[in-house]
This record gives C-alpha cells, structure tokens and sequence, in this order.
C-alpha cells in the first residue's frame, strides 16, 4: 500500500482483445452489431483523456442546465455523480479503471475538506458565545463521542477488530460531510434557522475534532501497549493540536484581513483577482498550522469565521464565500466520480455483513439515538432533534480519513475491511440522504419552521 495507482483503458474494436496497460489486463469484447461496432471503432479513435474531458463537459452541462429541476427531486447531485462515477468505471464503460490505493485521492479530498471547512466558517453568522452554539456544542461534545464509541464497539466485538483499529473506524465515520450535505446546510449569510446552523457547524468542527481519534487508532496499529503513548497523545495530539488550531485560525486570518485592508487604503486589487484572497486565506492557514503540527481543518474553519467578522463592508465575505462554493461544488464532482469508479462488487460482498451492520446501525440507531440523547434539556422542537438524528451524511472526509490512515501505517486484512466497510458505508449515506434530504427539507419548510421561531 505503497502508493495510488490507476490504469485508463481505451478499446479498440474487432472481436475479443486483451489490453494491457501498466500492467493492467481487460477482455473487451466487441458485438456484431454495425452500429455499436462503429460507435466502438469511433471511441478507439479518441484519446482517453479528450474522452474524460467529453463525459465530464456533457455532466457538468447536464447538471448545470437541469438543476432547476434536479432541486425538486428526491435525489441530491453527488448520488447523480456516484451513478455516472461507476457507469465510468469497470461495470459501465469501463473508461477509468481506479484502484483503491491512491495517494492522490487523499489530497485531493484534502483539499475539498479545507475548502469546505472555510466555506461553512463563512457562514457562521452568531456571536461566539455558549448560549448562541449550544446545538453546536451538544452535537460535538456529546453525539460525536457517542457515534465513535458506539461504532467502535460494534467493530470490536462483531467485526472482530483489536480496540485500536475499532476506533480508527469510529473516527473515520465520524465527521458529517460539509461538502455533500448543501441541501441542508445554512442557505445564505442571513439564514437563523437552528437546524441548519446546527448541522453546518458540526460538519465544520467534527471534520477537525475526530482527527485526535485518528491518531489514537493510528499509534494502537503501531504500538498496542496504551499506556507507552497515551500521554503524549493527550499532550500533543489532544491538547496542543486543537489549541494551535484555534489560534492559528485567528492569527493567520487576521494578518491576512488587516494586510487586504490596509492594501486597499493604496491601491484595491484587480476585481476578477479579489475572491483569490479566500483561497490564499485557506492555504496560508492550513500551511503554518500544520507547520507548527495543529489541525489544519480545525483553523480554516475558525479562519472563515474570522474573515466573516473580519469586514464592514458584507460583500467581501459574501463574494469570498460564493468563490469557495463554486470550487468546492467543482471538486465534488472529480471526488464522487472517482468514488463511484473505485467500487469494487467482489470485495463489496466479501465485506457486505459487516459493512451493512456498521452502516445500518450507524446511520438508523447510533446517530438517531445518538442525537435524541444529546439534545436532551434543549429548546430544540422534537423535529429538529429527529433530523439532527438523520442528517449524519457521511462522505469526502471520511474518504481522506481512511485514505490518510492507510499511509500512515493501516495495511493488510484490517486495512480491507476498513477500507471497504467506509466505502459501503458513504454509498449508502450518499443513496439514503440524497433521496430524503430535499423531501424531509422541504417538510421542514413547510411544516415545522413557521412554528419554530429562530432562536439568534
């Protein structure tokens, strides 16, 4: 597990033909019939990445144009993308042929999760005060404990996994997705609605705060004697890493509003170059926290809410939030497609009981449960406790999770299941929450928010 490898096939036609490519062999045999023959001898013509380039150009104008309807269905645009991402891969045509083992992916969801975790910083739009997050602070401090623990234990006792690798996957399935859950999140800058709040913030925080978790799971792989590791654990990957975050966050994104202000005073920048400010902003950030070894994620989401307060005049962070979201709406894209292109049914099945165990509970009685305890006390309408419970989507993070862990030492028997159960476990969420998201949000609407007055 060494690195990430991936092989494109391009077929030609004329009966049946063995390809090979880097090593990668395939069978493509080629039908009788003239017109699939010719369509077949015209796409040997092509070159395969001018191919990609057309399926990727005909989706995104599909999805483009179609959205005006594709917002009224049941049906979310990354469960679009899975579809088209296996009808690429090797049981559709067979264009892209993905190996799960990648390095790339795991920077390429890097850098979606960052993006998104500045975009939901933006939209945080209360004062940093208890009362104002307190749906934030049970869902962190109470539910993602409680899905971790929760999955952790099922994993150690019925997918039979050492304690160590059991909380590796509770924390791998942990975050809530801030890139796949749009539909639910915090529509524009003035949206008060509790439960969207509620559920931007946690896909904000717990994409960051499940990474001590991670660690912990990584060094049991290494070194199952607890007590030789704990401490440092608790000091450097607990402690001090959530603490260089937080101030990171704040030090980076202030320097980089104050130089932009001052700047401006003298010279503004070019109109078309301005929005590039946000994606300095989250680099800069997520560079010098990881230099002094604090959670990236962690300090561009606080940079984000930083830069949103950071501005008297409102558009600026307005116009920064709309850049970050339409590069983060085009990375979902390349991500989700390549998900659906890397599924595997051999594996799938091998692991298909303990994934649907682990995904079954996790997504129908660990979070629902999970969430009902956690809001116990609150002034939440009963509804909004439920859809707390719901809307645990879970997506690209748990990609990178899974992906970071398999370089830092995660291999063999227990690196498969792993890696198999997360796979099935976001196909299902993504299935699930893409079909019931836009329903239950639009009852929401309807029905439950004018009865609910907004708490900010």
């Amino acid at each position: 597990m060494n690195g990430w490898s991936f092989c494109i096939k391009t077929a030609t036609f004329g009966g049946e033909l063995n390809l090979a490519d880097d090593g990668c062999a395939r069978s493509f045999y080629v039908s009788k019939s003239p017109l699939l023959n010719l369509i077949k001898s015209a796409i040997a013509m092509v070159d395969d990445y001018i191919l990609k380039l057309l399926v990727i150009g005909i989706l995104l104008l599909t999805v483009t144009l179609g959205s005006g309807w594709i917002s009224r269905l049941p049906v979310s645009y990354a469960l679009i993308y899975l579809i088209v991402g296996i009808g690429l891969g090797p049981y559709g045509i067979k264009l892209i042929d993905l190996r799960p083992e990648a390095e790339f992916l795991e920077r390429l969801t890097e850098f979606v999760v960052i993006v998104s975790l500045f975009s939901c910083g933006l939209k945080m739009n209360r004062p940093l005060q208890f009362w104002a997050w307190n749906s934030t602070v049970r869902l962190i401090g109470f539910l993602m404990p409680i899905s971790i623990f929760a999955v952790a234990a099922i994993a150690h006792w019925f997918v039979k996994l050492d304690w160590g690798p059991a909380i590796l996957l509770g924390a791998i399935l942990a975050p809530t997705d801030p890139v796949l859950a749009s539909e639910v999140q915090l529509a524009h800058l003035d949206d008060r609605d509790e439960l969207r709040f509620g559920l931007t913030s946690e896909g904000g925080l717990n994409d960051a705060l499940a990474f001590p978790f991670v660690y912990f799971g990584i060094y049991s792989l290494k070194d199952n004697n607890w007590s030789k590791w704990f401490s440092q654990w608790v000091a450097v990957d607990l402690i001090w890493a959530i603490g260089a975050g937080i101030v990171m966050g704040i030090l980076v994104a202030k320097a980089v509003t104050w130089i932009d202000r001052q700047l401006q005073h003298y010279r503004p920048a070019d109109q078309l170059m301005e929005d590039f400010i946000a994606l300095s902003t989250i680099l800069l950030t997520y560079s010098l926290t990881e230099v002094v070894n604090g959670y990236g994620f962690l300090a561009v989401f606080v940079a984000g809410i930083v830069v949103q307060g950071s501005y008297r005049n409102p558009e600026k962070p307005l116009s920064q939030l709309h850049f970050t979201e339409r590069i983060e709406k085009l990375m979902e894209v390349a991500t989700i497609l390549l998900l659906g292109s890397l599924l595997r049914l051999e594996p799938m099945l091998a692991y298909g009981g303990y994934s649907l165990l682990v995904a079954g509970l996790l997504i129908f009685l660990i979070r629902p449960v999970g969430a009902w305890i956690s809001t116990i006390g609150s002034p939440l309408h009963p509804a909004n406790r439920w859809l707390y419970g719901w809307f645990g989507i879970r997506g690209v993070g748990s990609i990178y999770y899974l992906t970071y862990a398999l370089g830092k030492g995660l291999k063999g028997e227990t690196a498969e299941k792993i890696a198999w159960i997360t796979f099935t476990t976001i196909v299902l969420s993504v299935v699930l929450h893409g079909i019931t998201s836009t329903p239950l949000m639009n009852w929401y609407e309807r029905r439950i928010k004018p009865e609910v007055p907004d708490l900010i």
